[in-house]
C-alpha cells in the first residue's frame, strides 16, 4: 500500500433562510454560534466570498475514513448551528433561489475590490464547490502531475455534477456552477505543462497582464496550491452526501497519484488541445452523466458510463496501492447508477415540488442534537 499521500478535502455550502429558501447573509452570526457547538471549533468555519456561503476544510488525512469522519462531523454540526441562526446549510453547487436583494461580499478589501471589479460576476458567485488538495513532493513533479491528469478533469466536473438550478428555473445543465465560474478570465481546464519552471512562467505571464489581480484568481479546474504542498483538484460541485464527496476525493487522489507514477515512469501524457479540452469540460457540465461523454484517450464522444469506466482503470493501480479501490469503484457505481447530485435534484423537484429539492439538498436537523442525513 502507498503511504504518505495524504489529502485534505474543502467543502463550501450555501446559507438558506429557514422559511423563504432565499441566500441568508448570516456567516458572522453562524461563526459566532459555532463556539457553542460541540465537536467544531469556531476557526474550522471560514468565511467566503458572499456572506449567504461558508467553507470548511479538513485537517491533512492520511485515508478516505478520516475524510469521512470529519466530513460527517462538519455537516452534522453546521447544520446544527445554521438552524440556530434561522437557516439550512445546503450542499448544492447553485443557489436554486437568489431574490432581488443582492448578497453582501464578505468585508476584506480584496473582496470589496473584485466586487468594484466585477459587479455582476461577483453577485452571481453563489456557487459552491469541493476542492481536494493532494500532497506532492515538490512543485516540479507536481506541476508535471497537473499536466497529466488535466484531460481526466471534465469526467470529474460530470461525476461531480451538482447544480442544476438557478434562480429559480432548470438550467438544461448538470452543473451550472462550472459555467458560472467558466466566465472568470482564468478559469476551466488548466494549460498542459511540463513542470514548475513551466508552470511559474505562465502564471507570471497572466498576472503581467494585469486582468487578474493575484495568484488567488487562477480559478482552474485544477492548480498547484500556493499555501501547501498540495495539488488542488477544484473541479466538482459539493456533493450532495458525505459519500459523494469521498468518492470525489479519492478518484483525486487517485489521479494525482498516477499521474506521478508515469512523471517516474517518463510516460508520455495525453495532452488533448485546450479548445478539445474546454469543449469537453462544457459538455461534461451541461449533461453529466446523461448521455456521452469525450472520451480524453480519443476525443471522440463515447457513452458517459465507458468514460468512467476508463478513468477507474486508469487510476485502478493507484487506488489499489492506496487501499481505496472497493470504496471508490462502489462509489462511482453509485453515481453511475442512481445518478450525480443533479440527477437527484431533478428526481426530488419531480416528486415533492420544492419542500422535496430543499429537504434534499438542506435538510433540516432530526433533532436537538442537530443529527441529520451525514
Amino acid at each position: 500500500m502507498t503511504t504518505g499521500v495524504t489529502l485534505g478535502v474543502e467543502e463550501e455550502f450555501l446559507l438558506l433562510d429557514s422559511r423563504t429558501a432565499l441566500p441568508a447573509s448570516r456567516v458572522g452570526r453562524l461563526r459566532r454560534a459555532a463556539r457553542r457547538e460541540p465537536g467544531l471549533k469556531q476557526e474550522e468555519v471560514e468565511t467566503e466570498l458572499l456572506q449567504a456561503m461558508v467553507e470548511v476544510a479538513t485537517p491533512v488525512c492520511s485515508d478516505l475514513d478520516e475524510v469521512a469522519l470529519h466530513l460527517s462531523r462538519f455537516r452534522r454540526s453546521l447544520g446544527a448551528t445554521a438552524h440556530r441562526v434561522d437557516c439550512r446549510l445546503a450542499s448544492t453547487g447553485g443557489a436554486p433561489l437568489m431574490g432581488e436583494t443582492r448578497v453582501p461580499v464578505t468585508g476584506t478589501p480584496r473582496y470589496r475590490e473584485m466586487r468594484a471589479a466585477a459587479t455582476q460576476l461577483v453577485d452571481e458567485q453563489l456557487i459552491c464547490g469541493t476542492h481536494v488538495h493532494v500532497a506532492v513532493p515538490d512543485r516540479q513533479v507536481g506541476a508535471a502531475a497537473l499536466g497529466r491528469l488535466r484531460p481526466w478533469l471534465p469526467v470529474l466536473v460530470a461525476l461531480g455534477a451538482n447544480s442544476p438550478f438557478w434562480n429559480g428555473r432548470d438550467t438544461g445543465f448538470a452543473s451550472w456552477r462550472t459555467v458560472v465560474f467558466g466566465r472568470w478570465p482564468v478559469s476551466g481546464p488548466p494549460p498542459f505543462f511540463s513542470g514548475a519552471a513551466h508552470y511559474e512562467q505562465q502564471v507570471a505571464a497572466l498576472l503581467d497582464t494585469g486582468v487578474i489581480a493575484d495568484r488567488h484568481q487562477l480559478y482552474w479546474h485544477a492548480r498547484l496550491s500556493d499555501e501547501y504542498p498540495t495539488l488542488e483538484v477544484r473541479a466538482p460541485d459539493v456533493q450532495l452526501d458525505v459519500e459523494s464527496a469521498v468518492t470525489i476525493a479519492g478518484i483525486a487522489r487517485g489521479l494525482v497519484v498516477t499521474a506521478l507514477r508515469e512523471g517516474r515512469r517518463g510516460a508520455r501524457p495525453l495532452n488533448p488541445s485546450p479548445g478539445i479540452l474546454q469543449t469537453a469540460g462544457w459538455h461534461a457540465a451541461r449533461r453529466g452523466l446523461s448521455a456521452d461523454l469525450v472520451d480524453p484517450r480519443t476525443d471522440r464522444p463515447s457513452p458517459a458510463a465507458d468514460v468512467v469506466g476508463a478513468l477507474l482503470a486508469h487510476i485502478t493501480p493507484a487506488l489499489k496501492e492506496l487501499g481505496d479501490v472497493d470504496r471508490v469503484t462502489a462509489g462511482v457505481q453509485r453515481l453511475v447508477d442512481g445518478g450525480t447530485g443533479a440527477t437527484r435534484q431533478r428526481a426530488a423537484l419531480s416528486r415533492g415540488g420544492t419542500k422535496g429539492l430543499l429537504d434534499l439538498i438542506a435538510p433540516e436537523p432530526a433533532g436537538p442534537d442537530g443529527t441529520g442525513r451525514p
